[in-house]
C-alpha cells in the first residue's frame, strides 16, 4: 500500500496481547481500526481506551455468522475494509493423555477454523479494495515440540492455509502474509507479562512488523516472517 493513512483494518482478538499491540501501531499511523472480542462490552471498553478511530465490535472467530457481522459492522462504521488481521488464538499444552477433546476442538476451532471464518467473511471487501490479509501464526507452525499436539496442529495448519491463500489471491492484487513469532510477552495461554520478561518479543514489535509489511513496495511480498527474541533467556 503506497499510503496507509485512513485505511481500515479489522483485528480479531484485538483487546490484548499481540492484537492490541498491532491496533496501537496502526492508530499511530492513522489507520482506522476495528477490534473484536467475543463480547461487545470488552471490545468497546478497550476501543474507548485506545481512543481515536478505534471501534469495538463483537466477533467470535469460531462462528462464521459472527465474523460476517463483525465485518459488516466495520464497513458500516468506516465505509470500507482494507486490512484483515487474523490474530485471535488460544493455547492448550500437555501430553495426549492430558489433552481433553474439548481443548483440542477449541484450539483447532479458534486457531485454524477461526482464520478460515475471518477470511471467508472479509475476502470480498478485501478483494474490492486490493487489500492485505495478515495471519498471526507462530514458530510452532514450523517447529514441533512435546506437549504441543493441538497447538502445533493448529499452527502448522494455519501456516499452510495462509500460504495457499496467498497463491489464491495474489493475482487479484491482494497480499497475504503470515507472521510467526516465537516467545512474546503477552497474556497468551492465561499467563501475565512478568518482570524480567523484557527479553521476549513485545506486542508493539509485532505491530511494527505489520506496519512494515503494509508499507512494503507493491511489487514485493514477504509471505512468511519468522520472528525470534534476539537473545533468548537460557533455561
Amino acid at each position: 500500500m503506497k499510503n496507509i493513512k485512513n485505511k481500515v483494518a479489522l483485528i480479531t482478538g484485538g483487546t490484548k496481547g499481540i492484537g492490541l499491540g498491532i491496533a496501537k501501531a496502526m492508530l499511530e499511523h492513522d489507520i482506522k481500526v476495528a477490534i473484536t472480542s467475543r463480547t461487545l462490552e470488552d471490545a468497546q471498553s478497550v476501543a474507548s481506551q485506545l481512543g481515536g478511530d478505534a471501534l469495538g465490535v463483537a466477533g467470535d472467530v469460531r462462528d462464521l455468522k459472527s465474523m460476517k457481522s463483525a465485518v459488516a459492522a466495520t464497513i458500516e462504521a468506516f465505509g470500507q475494509l482494507d486490512i484483515l488481521i487474523a490474530n485471535a488464538g488460544v493455547g492448550y499444552f500437555g501430553s495426549i493423555e492430558e489433552l481433553t477433546p474439548e481443548q483440542w476442538h477449541q484450539t483447532i476451532d479458534t486457531n485454524l477454523t477461526g482464520v478460515f471464518n475471518t477470511v471467508k467473511a472479509g475476502i470480498n471487501a478485501i478483494k474490492q479494495n486490493k487489500g492485505y490479509i495478515i495471519s498471526i501464526s507462530s514458530l510452532a507452525g514450523a517447529n514441533f515440540f512435546a506437549g504441543g499436539t493441538a497447538y502445533n496442529a493448529s499452527k502448522f495448519g494455519l501456516t499452510g492455509f495462509s500460504q495457499a491463500l496467498m497463491l489464491d489471491v495474489r493475482q487479484d492484487d491482494v497480499k497475504v502474509s503470515t507472521i510467526m513469532p516465537g516467545s512474546v510477552s503477552s497474556h497468551f495461554g492465561g499467563r501475565s507479562p512478568k518482570e524480567g520478561s523484557d527479553w521476549r518479543i513485545q506486542p508493539e514489535d509485532i505491530g511494527q512488523i505489520v506496519i512494515d509489511l503494509l508499507q512494503m513496495h507493491p511489487r514485493t511480498l514477504p509471505s512468511k516472517v519468522e520472528v525470534r527474541p534476539s537473545k533468548p533467556k537460557s533455561n
